[in-house]
Formats: structure tokens, sequence, C-alpha cells
């Protein structure tokens, strides 16, 4: 599910995906692995999605491109050999139906998708709000414009708003930021900005400080105008060497190239505001993930904030 939607098919989807879903805190001594995509906890047995199983090779300290590569019978040997070594009595285990979507220690307090949707409409938002969205089973990305406060730099009218970002599964920490929608293109541009509060699902208190962090990036919005104009008037020599030194520096991955190569084509020019565009129009690149999609927003939240 992506782009320009209503709050209320948002909340319907984020539902819908977590209609099977539930926790539980297993016993290390309950759990045995069959093989990377599978364990057992008491003889029954769950499928591990690949998250799960990067986690899970993580906490081992087996390198996972290696791991994968194994056969499984040496796959269940290294991981229940390892596994002994855990120091938690239990882990934290997230399923869908029967798969294992996501491992944790018990520390972990999760921050689901729908209470930060419930959150939103105590805060006054409603069903008819409209959003631009990234979500999937892994990720959630929600931007919510506000009109009133619309403004243009040269012809380029700007819509700034809220973003906000969660992963049930571990991908990243619950974050508040600050964005720009370009209204241009019809599809809808963010400019990320690093004006943001990030908290580790760890504590419950992110929900109680969700009001003020809301407000808190509500009023940094208008530090960011100034940005935009400085990037207009910034000449770039090169935009193809540009581009490869930023994807080089936030370290992209084979797909964002691939999107950052396309949107080029598109938002080619040879300024800096034109450079941040090229990686805002790559974050609606057909079959990203939501969290690719999210990264490539950020990325150009950040080379904005290199500039000024």
């Amino acid at each position: 599910m992506s782009n320009i939607t209503t709050l209320g098919n948002v909340s319907e989807k984020v539902e819908n995906l977590s209609n099977d879903c539930h926790d539980q805190l297993v016993p290390i001594d309950d759990i045995r692995f069959n093989d990377l995509q599978s364990l057992s906890i008491r003889d029954q047995e769950h499928t591990l999605r690949p998250i799960a199983q990067r986690a899970l090779a993580y906490r081992m300290g087996i390198p996972f491109q290696y791991l994968r590569k194994c056969p499984p019978e040496l796959q269940s040997r290294q991981m229940n050999y390892w596994f002994e070594k855990e120091k938690n009595d239990e882990l934290f285990l997230r399923f869908d139906g029967e798969e294992v979507r996501a491992v944790f220690t018990p520390r972990y307090k999760p921050v689901d998708n729908m209470e930060i949707l419930s959150r939103l409409f105590s805060l006054g938002y409603n069903t008819e709000t409209r959003v631009q969205c990234h979500l999937d089973t892994d990720f959630m990305l929600i931007n919510i414009p506000d009109g009133a406060k619309s403004f243009k730099v040269k012809d380029d009218q700007l819509t700034p708003g809220i973003s906000i970002s969660n992963s049930e599964v571990g991908l990243a920490s619950l974050s508040i930021s600050a964005f720009f929608l370009r209204l241009v293109c019809t599809n809808g541009l963010i400019a990320k900005t690093q004006v943001s509060a990030s908290y580790r699902h760890v504590s419950r208190g992110i929900l109680e400080e969700f009001p003020s962090t809301m407000k808190k990036v509500s009023l940094e919005l208008e530090q960011q105008q100034v940005r935009f104009r400085i990037s207009m008037e910034s000449e770039v020599d090169d935009p193809f060497a540009t581009i490869e030194k930023f994807n080089s520096q936030f370290q992209l991955g084979k797909e964002e190239k691939e999107a950052v190569a396309w949107a080029l084509s598109l938002e080619y020019g040879d300024t800096m505001f034109q450079i941040v565009n090229t990686y805002t129009r790559a974050a609606q690149f057909q079959g990203l993930s939501a969290e690719n999609s999210f990264r490539l927003q950020k990325v150009a939240g950040n080379i904005l904030n290199m500039i000024g």
C-alpha cells in the first residue's frame, strides 16, 4: 500500500495485517532449530521469516550469508549449538499466524502500528484525513501534510507536514519527523528532514510523549524552508558524480541505486534542489519496499540539512 490515501484506509489495512499477529515469551529450553527456515517450540514447528532469520543469526554471532549457504543439517547443528550460549532464559517472539516474524529479548516493549493510529485519532485526526502512506508487513510510513502552511520556492509549491515511521519487527525505531510534500508532482514527493525524534522500542514512554513530540516537530518545520531556498541557489558542477558520492556516503543498496538512477532522468538539473528531489522521487520507484522508500526520503533530508 502506498501513496495518497486516507487515514481510515490506512487503519483498515493495518487492522487486516494484524488479524493473525500475536506475541509470546518463549523459554529458551523449549526452542530447537530444524534449519535456518524453521524452528520448533515444544515440538510444534514454526516458519521463520527472513527478518527473524537474520536476527537469530546476529544473536548467535553466525554470519547470515554463510549460514544460508550451509545445508539444512549443518544449519541446524550450528544454530542449536550456538543457541545454547544465549544469555536470556526466554525470548520475545512476534508471530503472524504460525510464522515467526521477529525475535527480541524480553526487554523489548512493542509499539504496534495500530497503537500509533489510535494516538493520531486521539489528537484530532480522523478517518478522512489525507495522508501519504507506504505500508507493508515490516514497515509503516505515514506522512500527514498541512495544506494551510504551503509555500513556494520559485515556481515549486511545497506543503510541510509530519512524518511518522515505525517497524513492528525491528527494522527501525518509532520516529516522528518533519517532511515536505512537493505538489508539482501528482505522486507526492517528500523531502525528509532530520528534525525528528526517534525512540527505541524498550519503553512505553514514547506513547506518552507522542503529542509533545508532534508539536515540537511542527514548530520546527519553518526552519527548513530556508534550506530549500538556498538549495535552489546552490549549483552542482557534475550531477552524476554528486549522486554517486551520496549513494556511496549513505550506503544505498542495489534496488535503491536503481531507483535513484530512474529518478535522476526525471529530476536532472544543476542545483542541490534537484539533487534532493532526485532522492524524493526515487522513493516512489515501483516495487520498492516501505523501508526502502523511507530510507530514500531520509537521505533526501540528510542532504537538505547539509545545505546552508
